[in-house]
């Protein structure tokens, strides 16, 4: 599938956000090697540590049905801003655990913008298990 749509995919997981007090709302997608598509979207709370970004939102979505770090394929994060929202340090440090260091990660906005980069780009010091050995 060609990236113009799989932004738009991610860009009705969008409209799912529950995003009352920052009024920012994101939508990601995961999708599969063999096909599959996980959503997610930024779930916010009043007690702001409690919510989570679209983006762990997707990846765990994917995990909970089964699929691994080797099984993934693309991530798409999309919101509607002038700018492209990229991912925050918690989701930079997820993404760096359970999506493949070299899969193909998109940040895109409603304008039509996108950049394409991967993880060891966006943490290039990677906290990983090995820092635990």
């Amino acid at each position: 599938m060609e990236i113009n749509e799989l932004i738009n995919h991610a860009k009705e997981a969008s409209k799912l956000s529950y995003s009352p007090y920052s009024k920012f709302a994101v939508g990601a997608l995961v999708t599969t090697k063999d096909g599959k598509y996980f959503y997610g979207a930024n779930i916010e709370n009043a007690a702001y540590p409690s919510g989570i970004c679209a983006e762990r939102c997707a990846l765990y979505h994917a995990y909970m049905h089964g699929y691994k770090k080797d099984d993934l394929d693309s991530l798409i994060i999309i919101a509607d801003s002038d700018s492209l929202p990229y991912p925050c340090g918690a989701c930079r440090q997820v993404i760096s655990e359970l999506f493949p260091l070299d899969g193909k990660v998109f940040v895109a906005n409603f304008k039509g913008d996108y950049l394409q980069t991967n993880i060891k780009e966006l943490l290039p010091y990677i906290f990983s298990s090995s820092n635990l050995e």
